[in-house]
């Protein structure tokens, strides 16, 4: 009997017994570790797969973010997918969500800016608006809500709160001289309890020292005072504005100033109301020319395409702010020779 217990008492025994523990234990958190692995790569497929789908929910995202800790960039990196796809509503839910779930301020400012810009490109701009202004709240400096900001009032209407912006971010560096000129027409434009003739006055003190309002001060006259803009025709690069000269009416033209212009004989000739020049310098013009003094005359017309000289993109029709860079008066008009609508619109009968 003693000699049983001093087997179990051997020191030898027991450090064997021990290693077969520590064995044991370490197989078992192994197998579990690989157990609990597998089944998160499982399911971390199943939701890789539904985002290839395009099938992710809001809550995945947070469940990306929490559970896989994915980066915050890469989160918000996914849902600008939604962006590119101009699914507005979707990318709106999901900075919702996680707006929901981030408590570091510089996290949810970054959401929110996300969040407003979304609401700004989806056409919410009074979404818009209430976003960037509970970010000025604890965040005065934040020049890109400065900036949305005046976009939106801009776009509202409100120029004379749009402009008060101009002085926040001048205070911030930025170079708001084009902004305030811009912003100084568009008030003296809208404003109804000014005459036209009051309007033409102001506009034209603008222009003579800053060129850049020219368009937007020829749209005007040639609305509202066309017998001010002839008279001052001179003073005009009507090249600049080709596509407003070319589909202006016929019963609009003054042709006795146009006899005076060049360029504007050329255009003319080329749009077939005159037929005072054989040829022009400009090739497309000479062309039209050309096809007007045929006997079988071709349908052919004049298109154009309008290009941000900041961002370099082109755009169908005139706005006085890209809508790509949001940079104002930065279009430069492009023409080239293109079927008449007539034409294209008999081919399709």
């Amino acid at each position: 009997m003693d000699n049983i217990v001093l087997e179990y008492r051997d020191p030898l025994f027991g450090i064997i017994l021990i290693v077969a523990l520590i064995f044991v234990i370490s197989f078992i958190t192994y197998s579990y570790g690989i157990y609990k692995e597998r089944n998160a790569r499982k399911d971390y497929r199943k939701l890789s797969l539904r985002f290839e789908l395009g099938k992710l929910k809001e809550e995945d995202y947070v469940h990306l973010y929490k559970t896989y800790n994915l980066p915050f960039d890469s989160i918000l990196l996914l849902a600008s997918t939604f962006l590119h796809k101009g699914d507005y509503n979707k990318a709106i839910s999901v900075y919702l969500t996680l707006l929901e779930h981030v408590n570091e301020r510089v996290k949810k400012e970054e959401l929110l800016e996300l969040l407003g810009t979304t609401y700004f490109k989806g056409g919410f701009l009074q979404r818009s608006k209430e976003i960037f202004l509970r970010i000025l709240k604890f965040s005065p400096h934040n020049k890109n809500a400065l900036t949305y900001l005046l976009l939106i009032n801009e776009k509202l209407k409100d120029f004379k709160k749009a402009k008060e912006i101009t002085s926040s971010l001048e205070e911030l560096d930025a170079n708001m001289e084009t902004d305030k000129i811009y912003l100084d027409s568009l008030i003296i434009l809208n404003d109804s309890i000014l005459s036209f003739e009051r309007r033409t006055e102001l506009l034209y003190e603008i222009f003579k020292e800053n060129k850049i309002i020219e368009r937007i001060f020829i749209n005007f006259l040639i609305q509202f005072n066309k017998q001010f803009f002839w008279e001052h025709i001179k003073e005009f690069d009507c090249s600049k504005f080709i596509d407003v000269m070319w589909y202006l009416n016929f019963d609009d033209i003054n042709f006795e100033k146009v006899l005076e212009n060049k360029f504007l004989v050329e255009l003319y000739n080329a749009k077939g109301y005159l037929n005072t020049i054989k040829h022009s310098d400009d090739f497309d013009l000479d062309i039209l020319i050309l096809i007007n003094q045929h006997e079988h005359k071709i349908k052919a017309s004049l298109d154009f395409e309008f290009i941000c000289s900041s961002c370099k993109h082109s755009h169908p029709v005139f706005d006085t702010r890209c809508p790509h860079c949001h940079n104002i008066l930065t279009f430069n008009v492009k023409h080239h020779l293109t079927k008449s609508f007539y034409e294209s619109y008999q081919s399709l009968q």
